[in-house]
């Protein structure tokens, strides 16, 4: 709500004399608002942003811009930008009806534009967005959009937050290859965490079906020994093999910014599981 003042002055052959001073407000008919479909982020994935525009007032509102800044923040005297529009994912709903595809300049900032809003009624523009190596993998990511064009510029704002969640992968090796028969046969397991600490409550249990069957195995973790029923089971009729649960536990990832390029980079947390027997 935009407040002005007025007065007049009168001049005549006496001298001039100034009317009284009147305050008004023009009240702004278009409000903003921009929410994120998930709170939370992980690098290369996507976010989906909602823009609702709400229009008060007894007159269609054409020719709109929104304008979005895509999280873009300092970096030293430059400044980087943690989100990349995804191309054509950008929907306009007019009252809930969808509408011909915007003009769209995707680049930094993006720029939507030839926006519309019925009167006394609503717009709502989605479009998605990937974190890409400048979103930081801990933290937050803050942008806000702006609309304009034949109105009082108005901004709304959306934050979200990096995942705080373990990210677990794992690969599987196995040598000598060939084995003998009745040979010796080790499997290795390394499993990475790109993500926050796996401990024992988030219960990691690994299992696999070992095929041709092993026997007399031997188990070790990080180089340190693992005892049958302590810390894993076998099944030697079966092959199965299972880790109690909990006992695997995996550090978090290191993050680094690269102070010239501002590129992050994730070192995964890892452990080594290690199954040796007999063909």
């Amino acid at each position: 709500m935009a407040q002005f003042t007025n007065q007049a002055t009168l001049t005549y052959s006496g001298g001039t004399v100034t009317s009284n001073v009147v305050v008004g407000e023009i009240t702004e008919v278009l409000s903003v608002n921009k929410t994120a479909l998930s709170d939370s982020y992980t690098v290369g994935g996507t976010v989906t942003y909602v823009v609702n525009l709400i229009n008060d007032g007894e007159t269609t509102l054409t020719g709109l811009t929104l304008t979005d800044d895509l999280g873009e923040y300092a970096f030293g005297a430059e400044t980087r930008v943690p989100l990349t529009y995804v191309d054509g994912a950008v929907q306009v709903y007019a009252d809930g009806v969808l509408q011909p595809t915007p003009a769209v300049t995707a680049g930094s900032p993006l720029i939507i534009s030839g926006i519309s809003v019925p009167a006394n009624g609503n717009a709502t523009v989605l479009y998605q967005a990937t974190a890409n190596a400048f979103a930081p993998p801990e933290g937050s990511i803050v942008n806000e959009v702006t609309v304009s064009g034949g109105i009082s510029p108005i901004t709304a704002q959306a934050t979200v937050t990096a995942d705080a969640e373990p990210r677990l992968s794992i690969t599987k090796s196995l040598s000598p290859v060939p084995v003998a028969e009745n040979g010796q046969l080790t499997y290795t397991f390394l499993i990475q965490n790109s993500g926050t600490a796996a401990g024992a409550t988030d219960g990691i249990v690994l299992t696999d079906v070992f095929d041709p069957i092993l026997s007399d195995i031997t188990v070790t973790y990080d180089g340190t020994a693992w005892t049958e029923a302590v810390n894993y089971t076998y099944d030697e009729a079966s092959g199965t093999f299972t880790t109690q649960q909990g006992q695997i536990q995996v550090p978090a990832a290191t993050y680094t910014q690269d102070p010239a390029t501002g590129i992050w980079t994730v070192t995964p947390g890892s452990v080594t599981l290690v199954v040796t027997g007999t063909v």
